[in-house]
């Protein structure tokens, strides 16, 4: 959603100047980077304790759940509409993705949630989906009942909250991903956020297969293990902190303009809005509605193009819908059978069984949302035009 302007770039050419690109510099004690600043600067803006930068929101799926101590035998519940990379993440561990029905607010139905948890499952993955809150009072509720881990994604909703609490920092960690399209970016990168000491450590040794020989590590109680390379780079992190400073007031734009639109549409009968579990903490950058069936939702998006506005359908998203998820459809969990969680032994007595209709609310759901992309630059008459065009789709539908 953000573009990157000339603050970043004097940031990126400051840092390259200086010189020191690698966030660990030459490795003196008190070295403090743009990457450790990024950090502080992220953890004191969530409300969390510890805050580590990494490559991806991908790479931060997977510090994460190193973090909650994720591994073979254990069950991750995620929902059927996310980037495929949360299913993944669990995979590259070891353990066994078990998919959830989301309900009208576009994340996972605490109800179905539920009936997924068994005996072998050790985490919980609510997405933030399009900058929409999951609802966190229950996902907690549940997993506090079973004692199971929660890992929150983000990584759609860089910047937002729930009910006063910044998304990211309510579950036992969270995740953000700041690629190119995402709230905060610097291209490609990811952060994991949390307020446990020893989850920190663990995803702070995976993410850096060097770890043992940083300056930090006499710091660390956990004992080293062999991790992999998510280090990020002090260019990006300077790029990053930059951008964080903006959130908090492109959000403010989305959310007013998103509110506009609703105050102009609201009273229209053929249009129904998505469920919200906290409409002032969600990031405004999406106005989704969902119609009877998915030929009036369709037309209603032909009507939206005649009028030189975009919009989509959810279920033509590809990579977001479960039933795309060909590594998870056709159990291929890693190029290598001895890699593979679905065929280690240790996974051998898990019952998570992928068919394209396993979620069919899922399906239902997203072959009936039509989403708008809300941007913050947008000026009065940019939503005016938007109002118009909506209702004289819908206004279109009632004639069908």
């Amino acid at each position: 959603m953000l573009k990157i302007g000339e603050a970043e770039a004097r940031a990126a050419a400051r840092v390259i100047r200086s010189g020191e690109l690698f966030r660990y510099g030459d490795a003196q004690p008190n070295y403090l980077g743009e990457c450790a600043k990024f950090e502080r600067e992220l953890a004191t803006k969530m409300g969390t304790k510890y805050a580590l930068v990494v490559t991806s929101g991908t790479a931060a799926l997977i510090c994460g759940l190193v973090g909650l101590e994720v591994g073979p035998g254990d069950e991750v519940i995620v929902p059927g509409y996310t980037f495929m990379a949360t299913a993944l993440a669990p995979l590259a561990l070891g353990a066994v993705p078990v998919l959830a029905e989301i309900d009208e607010s576009l994340t996972m139905d605490p109800e179905d949630l539920e009936a997924k948890i068994t005996d072998r499952t050790k985490a919980i993955i609510p997405v933030h989906m399009l900058g929409l809150p999951a609802d966190m009072d229950a996902t907690m509720r549940l997993a506090r009942r079973h004692n199971v881990a929660v890992l929150e994604d983000a990584c759609q909703a860089d910047g937002g909250s729930y009910k006063g609490r910044r998304l990211g920092s309510i579950g036992d960690a969270g995740t953000f991903s700041f690629n190119y399209y995402k709230n905060v970016t610097c291209g490609e990168g990811g952060a994991i956020i949390t307020g446990d000491r020893a989850a920190y450590e663990r995803a702070w040794i995976h993410h850096d297969g060097g770890a043992t020989f940083r300056a930090q590590a006499g710091d660390i109680s956990v004992p080293f293990f062999a991790g992999w390379n998510f280090r990020m780079n002090e260019i990006l992190g300077a790029v990053l902190r930059v951008q964080l400073r903006r959130i908090d007031g492109l959000l403010q734009k989305t959310r007013t303009h998103k509110r506009r639109l609703i105050e102009g549409l609201a009273d229209h009968p053929r249009l129904r809005f998505f469920k919200h579990n906290d409409h002032e903490g969600g990031c405004g950058t999406t106005l989704g509605f969902l119609f009877e069936d998915e030929e009036t939702a369709r037309a209603f998006v032909t009507g939206l193009e005649s009028e030189g506005v975009e919009a989509s359908m959810l279920i033509d998203s590809g990579r977001h819908v479960y039933s795309n998820w060909e590594p998870l459809m056709q159990l291929r969990g890693s190029y290598h059978p001895s890699l593979d969680a679905f065929r280690r032994p240790e996974n051998a007595a898990s019952q998570a069984r992928y068919t394209p209709d396993m979620c069919p609310r899922t399906l239902d759901i997203l072959s009936r949302a039509v989403v708008l992309s809300i941007q913050p630059e947008w000026r009065a008459a940019d939503v005016r035009k938007r109002v118009r065009a909506c209702r004289k789709a819908a206004d279109a539908l009632a004639r069908r």
